[in-house]
């Protein structure tokens, strides 16, 4: 290790002592320069870094009853297996809450010593939620990617989150080596008939507990912003009826797929039984409210981790 390295890791050691005095200990800033023998600036920044860095993760673990009773309201309504519902910033729009609430679920099946299979799908706020998890050794269970982890020109697709699990959680992972949306309906049975393939789709059918988001279909959608689509085959989705995708597949207001376009080129694996097994969309905002509603109604999804805001947005529009 080169002395900038060294440089770098005394900064992050300086900065979890820092975090730990002052959200653990309970000392103050002037407290902290006293003991670290640094200034109150200098203090005020390690603490600044240590949250930054991901260092320092707060839960609050006090339930707060109008998020209770939405939830209660919400799994009733839908007939959902599983919902939590988080509290909504009143100045901001930022999917934190989801994830953080999202990465303790998912920490908690995987503290589970029963081997489970985890099937894993793609977007913002589950990598999120993944980039808060604890460094963990879960050799008994099994990590699966729903869908494929190369964007169009060839590169790793960034918000594919198995690769950032694997690094977190010492499990064994099974990733989709495939494009999100392949060229042509034959290229992807071509791929998906693979040998390589076949037994990462019969794992992912197999999954107890499965995490997905829900990208909107607007002009901002994750997957033409993130270049899967063209701008001309996002408008063919919208004219067909598309508001949302969970995994790269398109669906409509009643939760129905869409018929060819993209659909028909997507190589991702079907979502598992939601009969069997449990699928939990992480999923908030005005934007992604219509394919929130349309996956809980047509039970695209049976557990949903959402903010106050949305909840009872879906309950009005229900």
């Amino acid at each position: 290790m080169n002395s900038r390295q060294d440089s770098g890791s005394n900064r992050l050691d300086d900065a979890a002592r820092a975090g730990w005095l002052y959200y653990v200990a309970g000392n103050t800033q002037d407290q902290i320069a006293s003991t670290l023998g640094i200034s109150r600036q200098t203090a005020q920044r390690l603490v600044s870094l240590a949250v930054s860095e991901g260092l320092i993760k707060v839960r609050v673990d006090h339930p707060i009853a109008s998020c209770l009773d939405l939830a209660a309201r919400l799994k009733s309504r839908f007939a959902l297996d599983l919902v939590e519902v988080v509290p909504s910033d009143p100045a901001s729009s930022s999917a934190i809450g989801v994830a953080v609430a999202a990465a303790a679920e998912i920490e908690r099946r995987l503290r589970s010593p029963t081997p489970i299979v985890m099937a894993i799908g793609t977007g913002r706020t589950l990598k999120a939620a993944i980039e808060q998890l604890p460094p963990m050794e879960c050799p008994q269970h099994k990590v699966v990617s729903l869908t494929g982890n190369i964007s169009p020109d060839g590169s790793a697709a960034f918000y594919n989150v198995i690769f950032t699990m694997a690094d977190r959680v010492k499990a064994r992972s099974f990733p989709m080596p495939l494009p999100v949306i392949a060229s042509s309906p034959e290229e992807r049975e071509m791929l998906l008939s693979q040998p390589m393939i076949q037994p990462t789709l019969a794992l992912a059918a197999e999954a107890d507990v499965t995490f997905v988001g829900i990208g909107d279909l607007g002009p901002k959608a994750p997957l033409y912003e993130d270049g899967f689509i063209s701008e001309s085959e996002l408008k063919a989705l919208q004219k067909a009826g598309g508001v949302a995708e969970i995994v790269g597949w398109v669906f409509d207001r009643e939760g129905r797929m869409i018929d060819g376009i993209t659909n028909d080129r997507v190589s991702s694996a079907s979502l598992p039984s939601r009969e069997k097994s449990l699928v939990i969309a992480l999923a908030m905002g005005e934007r992604k409210l219509p394919g929130i509603l349309a996956a809980v109604n047509r039970r695209l999804v049976n557990g949903l981790i959402t903010d106050e805001r949305t909840a009872a947005a879906l309950l009005a529009a229900s």
